[in-house]
């Protein structure tokens, strides 16, 4: 991935710009992405698609502790969490709006035939696949589950 090949270079900007919350971003996704490579025993590094897996992962990981600190009232620890969270997902694809999403959705129904919840499977995964990283998961779930419904 291209954004991710200057990552170091980017830690080394942290470091001097002394930004505590983007270098420790930053070691996230390093630290990830290393952990992946080395679990799948490739040489290379990971492809585009497994790159934006881990990135969205980091990046839901990030929300839900921001969530979970705002339940407990520690908006600091949040604000820190959600400030990580939008570091990382600079690094990945730009997402698509909410109308372009429920388009994409709409074809792939189309193209399947679904007709209720019983396809929502199918639908998920062909609309997964062909929205590649430009879209959350959670909304695209509740876009199929709203056109299967109606």
């Amino acid at each position: 991935m291209a954004a991710l090949s200057n990552l170091t270079e980017e830690i080394i900007n942290a470091m001097r710009e002394k930004d505590s919350v983007k270098l420790e971003s930053l070691r996230a996704i390093k630290s990830a992405l290393l952990l992946a490579k080395k679990a799948s025993g490739a040489e290379d590094d990971l492809s585009k698609e497994e790159s934006t897996k881990l990135l969205q992962r980091l990046v839901k990981q990030r929300k839900e502790s921001a969530s979970i600190f705002k339940q407990q009232g520690r908006t600091d620890l949040a604000e820190q969490e959600e400030a990580q969270a939008e570091i990382i997902s600079t690094f990945l694809p730009e997402q698509l709006s909410e109308e372009e999403v429920t388009k994409i959705v709409s074809d792939v129904i189309f193209q399947t035939g679904a007709e209720g919840f019983k396809d929502m499977g199918k639908v998920m995964g062909l609309a997964s696949k062909k929205l590649g990283g430009k879209a959350e998961g959670k909304l695209i779930a509740e876009i199929v589950k709203k056109k299967l419904s109606s």
